[in-house]
């Protein structure tokens, strides 16, 4: 009786330790503003994926091999990175390990943000801002070769519940969550934190240049 109880607990205390490291390797992201992943990210492409395979990167402490999916892809812009184009991206295998899932058929048109590594390679997560082109907003899309760039010297601050406040002027606050109850919402789509003449940071709606000396937010 002993033993079976002993045997019981040992089983349990390794399916324990499985679900641990199951909950370890879960992929885990916080919310980020477009503008954010835009001035964080290495690379910022528009493209196509026209194909997929595993390839081997490596091998870890231990020994064993490392996998990567390997997308390769058609650029159509790319507005932020290096001065060649990108062919391919690569991304963990599994989802659990933020690894990104895309559509390969050369149909689809992606955002894609990303790091650049070492070798010139283009990685990507589930952490990074990927979306189809087509669910962007329109001031979105102008933002990322007109608007976030002269914003990534502020600072984005989410709120995730009342009371939130800033402690700087180079701060906005954001708050979609509280307000809508998501992260893509009125500010994700249609605003962008820009510095102003003073040098403090407001959000600006909308994909026109603001004005010279903008010292208030306002709608063109």
């Amino acid at each position: 009786m002993t033993w079976t109880m002993n045997s019981c607990f040992v089983t349990l205390a390794i399916l324990f330790l499985w679900r641990v490291e199951e909950m370890a390797e879960a992929c885990s992201c916080s919310p980020a503003h477009p503008q954010q992943a835009f001035c964080s990210s290495d690379v910022v492409i528009r493209a196509k994926v026209v194909g997929e395979e595993e390839v081997d990167a490596g091998n870890d402490i231990y020994g064993n091999p490392i996998k990567r999916i390997k997308y390769d892809i058609k650029q159509i812009k790319m507005f932020k990175g290096p001065t060649q184009d990108i062919d391919a991206i690569y991304t963990a295998p599994s989802s659990a390990i933020c690894g990104v899932t895309l559509e390969t058929n050369g149909k689809k048109e992606y955002l894609i943000t990303g790091k650049l590594e070492a070798d010139g390679t283009m990685h990507v997560t589930l952490c990074d801002f990927i979306e189809p082109w087509e669910a962007l907003s329109a001031t979105q899309k102008k933002s990322l070769t007109q608007r976030y760039e002269t914003g990534c010297d502020c600072k984005i601050t989410r709120c995730t519940s009342i009371p939130c406040t800033i402690s700087s002027p180079t701060e906005c606050l954001w708050t979609d969550w509280v307000i809508e109850k998501i992260y893509n919402g009125e500010q994700a789509k249609h605003f962008a934190c820009i510095k102003r003449s003073d040098d403090s940071c407001a959000w600006y709606r909308g994909s026109a240049p603001p004005k010279k000396d903008f010292l208030d937010i306002e709608d063109p």
